[in-house]
């Protein structure tokens, strides 16, 4: 099995913290040259550090906020003036909790620029190179909402659901330049996101954060939830040239807690 990522670039979005970051580590270990992206250049400095380089690889990093998408523009056509982009792994954090009833269409407006705009402009910004250096994964990190709405999350979900039939759009569009577009779609996955989620159930159950996380588990054939390596390590292969004819797919990484196949 071919899982040998030397000489390949990645670009990886959310990664000084969570998902994202054991994203970027999980890559650099197979042999990628990592660029990190997020917008807190500190703590992109630091998981700087947590890179391997072993192999020789080059890993920088680009802060940029996703709610400025010119910013964006402008940072990335730069980036790719001096590299092609092999990997793109899509990733920022989730909107707001709430019901999706009081949500405000401020907050579907915002949730829309930083995942599937953003998104939608990263990936057209790197499938040239993709296209001219002959290798090409663009993943995809979103949510098991695609399948089963998540109570509680309803901006979350709505969007998530906008940016899986994107790349399943985008999927078919690229698929003849042997570029796969992929979803992957974490459960219950302790990050900090994770833990806001748990606070904001025990307010207003009257509960504690631990009943919450013990619920979640119950839910959970593995019981148990899920560490950001995991995702990590479904991210990584998608990224190999051992899934080059896996593509348009979602992959939920939940402990097999969603119930729709």
């Amino acid at each position: 099995m071919d899982l040998n990522l030397m000489g390949k670039n990645a670009l990886v979005g959310g990664s000084s913290k969570g998902i994202g970051k054991a994203v970027a580590i999980e890559l650099a270990l197979l042999g990628a040259n990592v660029t990190l992206v997020s917008r807190n250049p500190e703590n992109l400095a630091s998981t700087l550090t947590e890179l391997d380089d072993s192999k020789g690889q080059h890993h920088d990093l680009l802060a940029v906020d996703f709610s400025d998408i010119a910013d964006l523009r402008r940072k990335i056509t730069l980036l790719l003036q001096t590299k092609n982009i092999h990997i793109l792994v899509n990733n920022t954090g989730g909107p707001p909790g709430g019901p999706v009833a009081g949500a405000k269409v401020e907050e579907f407006l915002q949730a829309f620029n930083n995942h599937l705009l953003c998104y939608h402009l990263l990936a057209q910004a790197v499938v040239p190179g993709m296209k001219a250096g002959g290798y090409g994964r663009i993943i995809n990190i979103i949510s098991t909402s695609v399948k089963q709405p998540i109570e509680g999350l309803g901006v979350s979900n709505t969007i998530r659901g906008a940016v899986a039939n994107w790349a399943k759009t985008l999927a078919g569009e690229v698929g003849p330049f042997g570029i796969t577009v992929n979803n992957v779609l974490p459960g219950a996955t302790m990050t900090g996101r994770l833990e806001e989620i748990a606070a904001a159930h025990a307010q207003k159950s009257g509960g504690t954060t631990d009943a919450i996380y013990e619920n979640w588990k119950q839910e959970v054939p593995l019981r148990r939830l899920g560490q950001p390596s995991e995702v990590a390590a479904a991210v990584a292969f998608l990224a190999t040239p051992a899934a080059a004819y896996i593509s348009g797919i979602n992959v939920p990484v939940d402990g097999g807690r969603t119930k729709s196949l």
